[in-house]
């Protein structure tokens, strides 16, 4: 069972190689939310990966994986994310992505719309970028 595991998640790694920036590396994360490939969503994230969350922390891939990500990934199916704004800055193997984005969705017969902020640091290892650190913040707008 640890042999297929590990075969999927260095399949999808290396599914990966074309994310040669890293805000692709972003944007392919989301979609992966999006269509709820929980498995693409976890290769890109490092081992030690620390998300921070409306003052919540989740300290490692597996902690967020057995927690938060199946509810990220059922409201990113019923969302629609559009960036508004986007800033990279990127020295050697480190990258930070900034993004400013509106979100739409419809939840228990509400249309919901969040504004929100989202710091994404990256590290590139071999050829690909690894999420070792994101920082969401949302609200809703005035």
């Amino acid at each position: 069972m640890i042999k297929i595991a590990s075969f999927l998640v260095c399949s999808a790694i290396a599914g990966l190689a074309g994310a040669s920036e890293p805000q692709e590396t972003v944007a392919a994360f989301h979609a992966a939310l999006s269509s709820g490939d929980k498995d693409k969503a976890i290769a890109m994230m490092a081992p030690d990966i620390a998300i921070y969350e409306s003052g919540y922390v989740e300290r490692s891939r597996d902690e967020y994986a057995g927690h938060h990500l199946p509810e990220d990934i059922k409201f990113a199916k019923l969302a629609t994310r559009k960036v508004l704004q986007h800033t990279q800055r990127q020295d050697g193997n480190l990258a930070i992505v900034w993004e400013e984005t509106e979100t739409l969705a419809k939840l228990k017969g509400k249309n919901v719309r969040l504004l929100g902020t989202e710091t994404t640091l990256l590290q590139k290892t071999g050829d690909h970028w690894s999420i070792v650190h994101v920082h969401w913040s949302s609200r809703k707008p005035k």
